[in-house]
């Protein structure tokens, strides 16, 4: 059975950092591309960042330049690194495969205020 666990969010103010930690069980992350995505109170789930197995990365425009993702696969774990953060990155942050394929975790609560 796939279990995602997400981890490090947090209360933060306008401009500072936080580190995500996602690891996965099962079948989940050996050779998938993993991805992380948001979802705002109101608002759709929205994708964030993915990365393959072999590190290739992507952003959606509202975060690049300002988050990295990245990965370790002896551990099946990925990272969100999110700097510069702005109160409308607010959002429960989860992880998944690019194709959601998975049950979804309980995702990690980031929220951006002063």
């Amino acid at each position: 059975q796939v279990q995602l666990v997400e981890s490090g969010g947090g209360l933060v103010q306008p401009g500072g950092s936080l580190r995500l930690t996602c690891t996965a069980s099962g079948n989940a992350f050996s050779g998938n591309v993993m991805a992380w995505y948001r979802q705002a109170p109101g608002n759709q789930r929205e994708f964030v960042a993915r990365i393959t197995y072999f590190y290739s990365t992507y952003y959606a425009d509202s975060v690049k330049g300002r988050f990295t993702i990245s990965r370790d696969n002896a551990k099946n774990t990925v990272y969100l690194q999110m700097n510069n953060l702005k109160p409308e990155d607010t959002a429960v942050y989860y992880c998944n495969d690019c194709y959601g394929a998975h049950s979804w975790g309980q995702g990690t609560q980031v929220t951006v205020s002063s």
